[in-house]
């Protein structure tokens, strides 16, 4: 019988407590363990701190995950949890992702402020989002928008659209499903025009390498189908620019034992993009993803990628 808590990494926001909440919820359900056998122990993180700039000029995805780590490696927490989307490519000696839950919905949506789609928003709108992807796929769309800096948890985004600093923003609907309000969303995005960011829609688990306690006990809520789906993203990631200086979408489906993938790189302003697709053996995810990032690579020439760093 397991005597000692068991220590849950977390962000403090309120989805991320959530999504912490779940996992220990499935862990209970999965070894007939009550909750006091966990403890969410909350760790504020760089890139909560940063609030004046964006990622991309900060430092990149692993502000949200970089002190998490380093307690997890001092034995303060046992495992941690965080949106896969968040994860850099490459991790901490000693550290590893060991399990991701079952994917919840992919998709954006657009929260407007009186107008309800993106498309109906009038000539030059000012719409506010932290991420360089949505900034590039929005101006693909329309590039007669203001795009400007929106950080924040959800219910800051919301606030700040309360108060005019913007128009509209994009979040992911899996975080407003996680949170109970997803309708607060004025329109979903279709993933076809509108795709989302790699590991969208995951909650990943990492731990440390080799842990005979924990180890075993997260490999019992591990989602296989989404595991793979989520290493041919991060391989198609790794592939290219693993950091958030890059606008990089797209989404591995699995049917079966097969793998479709497709995925994009666009610059900052939307004009240039550059695609692929491909499919094949679930099995394979990794080369899959890593292929795929290669040829998007050698396709879009090393004056794309060095363009604007």
């Amino acid at each position: 019988m397991q005597t000692d808590v068991v220590k849950i990494g977390t962000r403090g926001s309120a989805l991320a407590v959530a999504q912490a909440a779940e996992v220990r919820a499935r862990l209970m359900a999965a070894h007939g363990l009550p909750e006091d056998a966990f403890e969410i122990v909350v760790i504020s993180t760089s890139g909560d701190q940063i609030q004046d700039r964006p990622l991309s000029q900060a430092g990149g995805k692993g502000l949200f995950t970089k002190e998490i780590e380093e307690a997890m490696l001092d034995g303060r927490i046992d495992l941690a949890v965080h949106s896969s989307k968040d994860m850099p490519t490459v991790l901490p000696d000693g550290l590893e992702i060991s399990a991701f839950l079952e994917r919840e919905d992919v998709r954006d949506v657009f929260i407007g402020r009186s107008i309800a789609r993106l498309e109906d928003l009038p000539q030059g709108a000012k719409l506010g989002t932290s991420s360089l992807r949505r900034q590039a796929l929005v101006l693909r769309l329309r590039p007669d928008l203001e795009v400007g800096m929106f950080r924040g948890n959800v219910q800051t985004r919301l606030r700040k659209l309360d108060e005019g600093v913007a128009e509209g923003t994009l979040l992911a609907l899996a975080g407003l499903n996680r949170l109970g309000v997803p309708h607060i969303a004025t329109e979903i995005m279709d993933p076809e025009r509108f795709p989302p960011a790699l590991g969208q829609g995951a909650i990943c688990i990492e731990s440390r390498i080799g842990d005979a306690r924990i180890g075993p006990m997260i490999a019992a809520i591990h989602h296989p189908q989404t595991g793979d789906a989520l290493l041919c993203e991060r391989a198609f990631l790794g592939a290219l620019d693993g950091s958030c200086r890059t606008p990089i979408a797209g989404l591995a489906r699995i049917e079966g034992d097969m793998l479709r993938f497709s995925g994009l790189v666009l610059t900052p302003d939307g004009r240039e993009v550059h695609d692929i697709e491909t499919e094949g053996r679930a099995a394979d995810a990794v080369r899959l993803g890593a292929e795929a990032g290669a040829a998007v690579r050698e396709k879009a020439g090393t004056r794309f990628f060095d363009s604007w760093l």
